[in-house]
């Protein structure tokens, strides 16, 4: 009897144990099974993918992509003292870091170090060849993505059909390389599409020059008057898109784009009133200006509480008489004047791509206007009306082109990288007729005169004329010292008699400036007169105001500083 339990339990042994060997040879001949372990021992890194660049107007690279080193550090293998003099502060942190790690890893090294046995890779590294316009480009996060500005509105696109780089290491369960393998290395399709912008690169350089000499905080925009397309597009602070993060940390506004940035506009908003006044045929040919105005018991005082005595249009608009514009928008009415600011591209934002776009400003209704008090404010430009400097380039351009207003436009269009070609047009301007021809040209002698012998004569270039508006907005804010924060402003046009460009310049939230805003408005029309061919420049020269006396020129008129109007 024993011995048959004993026969029957080492039965049972056996089959216990054809059943395990039977389950182990299924388990063998399984494919996915072999295919799960092998991916549980498989780690997959990933280098930056390439986005596509961005060109100015030429088809000159704005952004541009380099090469950077990357070595796999490998754990067990002393990579942590292999690699620690190879590679950067932040390198030697992230060793550091995982010095116990127990898959591989990749770290930033500042050469090829195939010769010493590490496994290196080159990986793609973007870059801007010139740092320049970076606030309209924006900038990208650490995994490479767009987060602000056009890098962020054509995120996208720039990555469409990319796919990384990959590095896949088939690895032990402490983390080194199994026995006769090697990394696999798959690399993607590296050209895809890009973007054409409008912007010229000579002309955005030589502003963002004048810039950093010129003004602190600001803006400065150059838009081609037949197009409408933006060639200059600048924002003081600048900022490096190379440590952006050192903005972020600065907290100093530097990473703001000015350009699409709404401020309190003074006086520049004038020539639009003037206009809404001669499509009327409500012109008043004299106004006795006593230097103050009281409006439903307010007073509203010119620029330093100066009488003008008695001017027209011309002569208002060349002194900045603030009363003569006041009794003008007072018999034009809400509804007209609101009309008119509507027209000119007041109150609405401007479109690029994506969800990128200008802040729309403020452009008070026919409701808010009913108030005597805000349409008097509006008026010479003060109250609630508020305009990004993108918004004045496109209005004051209508001016210098026949009445005839385009949307302001930053992009050419889609480039295919391979080819270099356009292939897809983003040029799409709104166009629209605002004023008449002959309007739009007594605006045009009428702002010639503010350059020639009004508020602003510093904005008079050294070849040929300019025509504009100076204007220094209140703001209602104050510095440490109770001095009301201003924004100084000129907008105008050059040539004044074939109008090339129109040129915004702004100086924000400063109670004074160290160079005034016509000034700057000057040099960019300096610069921009050897950007002409030969023809045009010496029909500049025959337009060239004769010098006058040297003792006469040794100082500014009074008339001319345009940080009080």
């Amino acid at each position: 009897m024993k011995q048959q339990r004993v026969v029957v339990l080492f039965g049972a042994f056996l089959m216990v144990m054809f059943g395990i060997l039977g389950r182990l040879y299924l388990l063998a001949q399984n494919i996915g099974y072999a295919q799960n372990a092998r991916e549980q021992s498989t780690t997959t890194l990933t280098l930056e993918r390439r986005r596509g660049d961005f060109y100015d107007c030429n088809g000159h690279n704005l952004t541009r992509y380099g090469t950077r080193y990357y070595a796999l550090s490998i754990p067990g293998e002393s990579s942590y003292a292999q690699l620690f003099s190879y590679t950067s502060y932040e390198g030697q942190t992230t060793l550091y870091k995982k010095r116990n790690a127990i898959t591989p890893f990749l770290v930033e090294v500042n050469q090829d170090l195939s010769h010493l046995g590490i496994y290196t890779y080159q990986g793609a590294h973007r870059y801007y060849p010139l740092a320049i316009a970076q606030h309209l480009i924006g900038y990208l996060d650490g995994e490479g993505s767009g987060v602000a500005g056009l890098e962020a509105a054509f995120d996208e696109l720039l990555l469409q059909n990319r796919q990384p780089t990959q590095i896949e290491c088939v690895t032990t369960a402490t983390g080194q390389l199994l026995e006769d393998s090697q990394p696999v290395l798959t690399q993607q399709e590296e050209l895809g599409k890009g973007v054409m912008l409008t912007l010229d690169q000579a002309i955005q350089r030589v502003c963002e020059a004048i810039a950093q000499q010129a003004m602190q905080s600001g803006a400065i925009v150059v838009m081609e008057t037949s197009t409408g397309k933006v060639r200059a597009s600048v924002s003081m602070p600048e900022f490096d898109p190379h440590n952006v993060q050192a903005s972020i940390q600065a907290n100093d506004t530097s990473l703001l784009n000015r350009v699409f940035c709404a401020y309190n506009v003074g006086s520049v908003f004038k020539p639009f009133v003037a206009a809404a006044a001669l499509e009327q045929g409500v012109a008043p040919e004299g106004y006795q200006c006593e230097g103050v105005l009281e409006i439903s018991g307010h007073l509203y005082h010119c620029a330093q509480h100066k009488s003008h005595g008695l001017v027209d249009m011309t002569q208002a608009m060349a002194q900045s008489c603030n009363g003569y514009f006041i009794q003008l928008g007072l018999t034009l009415g809400a509804d007209k004047m609101y009309q008119m600011a509507n027209q000119f591209g007041f109150g609405q934002p401007l479109y690029l791509a994506g969800g990128l776009q200008s802040a729309s400003g403020t452009l008070p209704d026919e409701t808010v206007l009913k108030n005597v008090g805000q349409l008097a404010s509006m008026s010479f430009g003060q109250g609630q009306l508020m305009a990004a400097p993108v918004q004045l380039a496109a209005a004051f351009n209508t001016i210098a082109a026949d009445g005839i207003y385009r949307s302001p436009s930053f992009l050419e269009g889609i480039v295919d990288e391979r080819t270099g070609q356009l292939t897809e047009s983003l040029y799409q301007p709104q166009v629209k007729q605002v004023i008449s021809a002959q309007v739009a040209q007594k605006l045009r002698q009428m702002l010639t005169q503010v350059v020639q012998e009004g508020t602003g004569q510093l904005a008079q270039p050294t070849h040929g004329n300019a025509a504009g508006k100076t204007g220094t907005a209140q703001t209602g804010r104050y510095n440490e010292q109770g001095q009301e924060k201003m924004n100084h402003w000129f907008t105008g046009f050059y040539p004044a008699e074939n109008p090339q460009y129109t040129i915004v310049v702004l100086q924000d939230d400063q109670a004074s400036t160290e160079v005034s805003s016509s000034t700057i408005f000057a040099q960019v029309c300096n610069a921009l007169y050897w950007l002409l061919d030969e023809e045009e420049r010496q029909s500049l020269d025959e337009l060239t105001p004769a010098p006058e006396p040297e003792e006469q020129n040794q100082q500014a008129p009074e008339n001319a500083v345009d940080n009080q109007d």
